[in-house]
């Protein structure tokens, strides 16, 4: 247990503990909206970034950001050309992105570092980088909190809330561009390919046992950050993947709660 007490362990559990709380909070916002797959779409999307990052000698966390953000809105323009199904901007812009990460994988000099950001590597958190995870999480827990209700209203009815005089465009754009920073930042800590598990169980989790919009936040969250500090403390105990526990350890929890939901019924 003397591992927690090194400075980069320290990091580690700080960047969990910060992702894990804002994953969830546009997670909600995301189920909601019957988009989650998006979260791995604009993951994918961030591969790109990380991929042309290593190939050029650039920060893959920077390039992360850059690529998320073009996926992102790339995917709401597409998702407007379909606003009857709005799934295929989600599989549109995870081909795209996984095509160009693939094409660039060949010129990665340094193959352990794109592993690393394919399956997370949360002990690697720098000061910079997680100064950076510590604004970007703030700025999704501000933003939700005096935002909630026009998300909510959008999520549910769009139409109806233009017409009510709720700003639909910017609403949408700094929401987002906050997702984009969401999964940008949590490409190297959780890992690419496993993002929605924070984005989405935590909420599912959440759903089967809250019967409100709020305490579904809360809990969700809850569940994220738990999920987190499991995920590092079984990796740190067995020298596991931290990213893979984590996704193991929501998937599991989220069937125990069914199954002991659907146990009481019975």
């Amino acid at each position: 247990m003397r591992i927690f007490l090194y400075p980069f362990m320290q990091r580690a559990i700080i960047a969990a503990l910060l992702i894990s709380a804002a994953l969830p909070l546009v997670g909600n916002i995301v189920v909601l909206r019957r988009l989650s797959p998006v979260g791995d779409a604009l993951s994918h999307g961030s591969l790109f970034g990380v991929a042309l990052g290593l190939c050029f000698g650039v920060n893959p966390v920077l390039g992360a950001v850059l690529a998320t953000l073009f996926s992102a809105f790339l995917l709401e323009f597409i998702r407007g050309a379909f606003p009857k199904y709005s799934e295929i901007s989600t599989s549109i812009i995870m081909s795209l992105g996984v095509g160009l990460a693939a094409v660039l994988s060949g010129f990665v000099k340094s193959r352990a570092d794109f592993d690393a950001v394919l399956f997370g590597s949360v002990v690697a958190v720098s000061d910079i980088e997680l100064v950076f995870i510590f604004l970007v999480s703030v700025s999704i827990a501000l933003y939700i909190f005096f935002n909630l209700n026009e998300l909510l209203y959008m999520a549910f009815d769009e139409e109806s809330a233009a017409v009510s005089g709720v700003n639909c465009k910017r609403v949408n754009f700094i929401f987002t561009f906050l997702l984009a920073l969401a999964v940008s930042i949590s490409a190297k800590t959780v890992g690419a390919l496993l993002i929605s598990t924070l984005m989405v169980i935590p909420p599912a989790c959440a759903m089967q046992l809250s019967k409100s919009f709020k305490g579904n936040i809360i809990l969700s969250v809850a569940f994220g950050m738990f999920f987190a500090l499991t995920g590092l403390l079984v990796s740190a105990l067995f020298d596991l993947k931290p990213g893979g526990v984590i996704s193991v350890t929501g998937v599991l929890t989220l069937i125990v709660i069914i199954l002991i939901r659907r146990g009481r019924k019975i």
